[in-house]
């Protein structure tokens, strides 16, 4: 027979046991940032839902939450307050900004414009853009999560560990799909912009988008190796050169408007990856020496004589 004594001590042991690791602390102001993250990322859904006016805020509005995103591991790992919450907390505030409301936002903005790029292709192509471009959000969307799930698992708190991505990182990802669109939307409703030329750079940017959300989310889960710009630009004293780089990418801000300035840098960024990866590759495989027909012959050993 059961004895209910034993069985209710049993029992409130397993719940002590449950409740062990029970949160009770957290660092304020870094998770008051990360969440700053997240509300912009859903803002900028709710933004791009509402229709083509609000398609750059909604752009602006994830270069917020990429400042929020900088900022709250700094102020985290300043402050000493660095823990296993913050990182999770960040990782799902990432995966709105720069997981779901970037490809919500290319679908809407090419949903907007599907009649004017398909046009009399529609007859041969017949729903099959429309596909293409639910597709590539889903991907984009799928390897953001894949990527932060994977970023948690093997991130280290150490300073010194960030100073380069596996991978391209979402961010730059997200900054890449909001620039081409904080772009298009700047071609479209400038005045100074509206002639022939600027409308075929229109056109071009809405073919563009599909396939530079879909390599970029397919950069996420690669092995590539992407250095962490901010560590190796502002972490500590650099050589000269360093200094002139920055002025030149503020006077290229300067000259050629923002838009233009952030498609170009998180484009570089982001193709800069497959590009110094391949050329790797190809360096390797002309170092790698080569012996001729006669080296090869005089390093053989001699054949054994068997004759008797």
């Amino acid at each position: 027979m059961i004895n209910p004594e034993k069985s209710k001590t049993r029992r409130m042991r397993f719940l002590r046991g449950t409740h062990k690791h029970r949160l009770k602390t957290v660092a304020m102001l870094p998770s008051m940032i990360t969440l700053i993250n997240g509300i912009c990322g859903f803002m900028a859904i709710g933004f791009v839902a509402k229709g083509p006016d609000y398609f750059g805020l909604a752009a602006y509005l994830v270069f917020y939450a990429m400042i929020a995103d900088a900022l709250d591991g700094r102020v985290a790992r300043i402050s000493n307050t660095t823990s296993s919450f913050g990182g999770q907390l960040d990782s799902m505030c990432d995966v709105i900004s720069f997981g779901a409301a970037p490809a919500f936002m290319m679908l809407k903005v090419l949903q907007s414009h599907r009649q004017e790029l398909i046009g009399p292709a529609e007859v041969l192509l017949g729903d099959f853009f429309a596909r293409f471009i639910w597709v590539t959000a889903l991907v984009y969307l799928c390897c953001a999560i894949i990527r932060l799930a994977r970023f948690n698992v093997e991130n280290e708190e150490a300073e010194s560990a960030h100073m380069a991505f596996t991978g391209l990182p979402s961010p730059a990802a997200a900054g890449l799909v909001a620039a081409i669109i904080m772009l298009s939307r700047h071609v479209a409703t400038d005045e100074a912009f509206q002639t022939p030329f600027f409308e075929g750079v229109y056109t071009a940017l809405m073919y563009v988008l599909p396939l530079a959300t879909l390599s970029s989310g397919l950069l996420m889960v690669s092995r590539i190796r992407y250095l962490h710009l901010f560590n190796r630009i502002f972490r500590g004293s650099k050589p000269m050169n360093y200094l002139f780089f920055t002025l030149f990418v503020v006077g290229m801000i300067a000259v050629c408007g923002l838009p233009f300035a952030l498609v170009l840098s998180f484009g570089i960024f982001a193709y800069s990856g497959p590009i110094r990866w391949a050329w790797r590759k190809v360096r390797h495989v002309k170092t790698v020496p080569i012996r001729s027909h006669e080296d090869a012959t005089l390093n053989s050993p001699a054949p054994l004589d068997n004759s008797l």
